[in-house]
């Protein structure tokens, strides 16, 4: 087997027994597990103010749109499992055949220290068997700095099966990454306001062309947040705007383009950051809105995207306590299990925000939070910070299946999902030569004044 490249299977399969299974999970399904006596009860902040906004968008996204009042169900079935037909399912068989080890490795995505390769990445990458990495502007300094540090993360994982989730968030504007080697990409809000889906669709595919010429596969992007609240302190531009129908078209436009030019997409920040008043990497925002009131803005776009088949949903450190009083979106089993995958339907990969913010590590113990997380229904825990939190969530994941707190069948759901990801996009740990960049930039350059008009 090359160890560079994912095994080969077919999607089709995947498909067709995804279907059997579901079919078989929503008869057995059973209640949801208890709560982890280790994690804190947040109470909602009573100074943040909720603006409900009015939604604009076509009836094609129209949202859920529960009664008032009444709570979503924390009910999911499971989406296709490796443990039924694993005979037929040659990724199936895969993750039958792996260890415990290596599989909760497949579902941490860790940030590293420096600009260069560090005895702790390569311990996490060859020891612990990580399923990606993410870089952020500290990590980069130009562009051949960045591609050596990017092939020699790629060269640490030649002795794993599986390659690595190479990640980034290179949204254009304030959230950029690459170097200035690359001509800039503006924000959301300037593509926002030409209310133009194909400008939004050249944009993913631009960011999709710079992030692959660098050596990513995945980009945190779009942005699918509704900047409704003038006070919020994160979004702002990064937003398309402050409507759902503008949002909704050019984001998906945006991720149908980085998808389209062979990018991962992932859509973020569910259920909708656009209202919070607080930086959630520094405290944990508190939404007190209902049901029925996201259902009319802040989940239109995500709604609209799933059913456009997004690959993967990045969920925020946000609490809303009309929805579960205890547990922020992130750790909540009612908003991913029964909200996310329930009633919107959504089958793919989900992603925590980063689990070492403040939003999560000033009210919760990192280890609790990461057990809730996959309880709840996460794929992918994203760490972004520190060796030492790496380890630690690891040995917390592994103890809770080792002690029946969680299931290692929930652990397999996940598992599946992320390599059938890897597969769906070819990724591969092959390394890359510092790219050729000029005719990238002129159609940045070309782009830009496309959108100025």
């Amino acid at each position: 087997m090359n160890r560079h490249c994912f095994p080969c299977f077919k999607l089709s399969i995947f498909y067709r027994y995804s279907m059997v299974i579901a079919a078989l999970a929503t008869v057995l399904l059973i209640a949801g597990c208890s709560e982890d006596n280790n994690t804190a009860v947040v109470q909602p902040s009573p100074e943040v103010t909720v603006m409900p906004g009015a939604s604009t968008a076509p009836d094609k996204t129209a949202g859920i749109e529960p009664t008032p009042g009444t709570p979503v169900s924390p009910s999911a079935a499971p989406t296709a499992s490796p443990d039924t037909g694993i005979n037929d399912d040659p990724l199936a068989r895969q993750v039958a055949g792996m260890t415990l080890e290596a599989k909760i490795g497949q579902m941490l995505l860790v940030g590293i220290d420096g600009t260069k390769l560090e005895e702790s990445a390569k311990r996490m990458i060859s020891e612990d068997e990580v399923g990606g990495i993410i870089l952020y502007k500290d990590n980069i300094q130009n562009l051949k700095s960045m591609l050596t540090l990017i092939n020699d993360l790629k060269k640490s994982n030649s002795g794993n099966t599986f390659p690595l989730f190479m990640s980034v968030d290179q949204e254009g504007g304030k959230v950029s990454r690459m170097p200035a080697d690359y001509t800039a990409i503006p924000s959301n809000a300037k593509v926002g306001i030409t209310g133009n889906d194909d400008a939004a669709g050249t944009m993913g595919r631009l960011l999709a062309r710079e992030v692959l010429s660098a050596g990513f596969n995945m980009d945190f992007a779009p942005v699918l947040d509704i900047n409704s609240n003038p006070a919020n302190p994160v979004i702002g531009e990064r937003s398309f705007g402050s409507n759902a129908d503008i949002v909704t078209r050019l984001g998906i436009a945006e991720m149908k383009g980085l998808s389209e030019e062979g990018a991962i997409p992932v859509i973020k920040h569910f259920p909708g950051h656009g209202d919070t008043s607080v930086d959630s990497h520094l405290e944990l925002p508190v939404v007190n809105k209902t049901a029925a009131q996201l259902a009319k803005l802040e989940w239109l776009p995500f709604q609209a995207a799933i059913q456009e088949n997004a690959d993967a949903v990045m969920v925020a450190h946000i609490l809303y306590p009309k929805l579960d009083p205890k547990k922020p979106a992130s750790l909540s089993k009612t908003i991913i299990g029964g909200l996310l995958r329930g009633q919107m339907g959504f089958d793919g990969v989900v992603i925590t925000d980063d689990l070492t913010m403040g939003a999560i590590t000033e009210h919760y113990t990192l280890p609790a939070a990461a057990v809730d997380t996959v309880l709840a229904g996460s794929d992918i825990l994203l760490i972004a910070h520190e060796y030492a939190n790496e380890q630690m969530v690891r040995k917390a994941l592994l103890e809770a299946v080792k002690k029946g707190t969680i299931s290692e069948s929930r652990i397999n759901d996940s598992v599946y999902r992320i390599l059938a990801l890897k597969e769906k996009y070819h990724l591969s740990d092959e390394p890359l030569s510092v790219p050729d960049l000029p005719a990238l930039n002129n159609d940045i350059k070309a782009w830009l004044q496309t959108i100025k008009k």
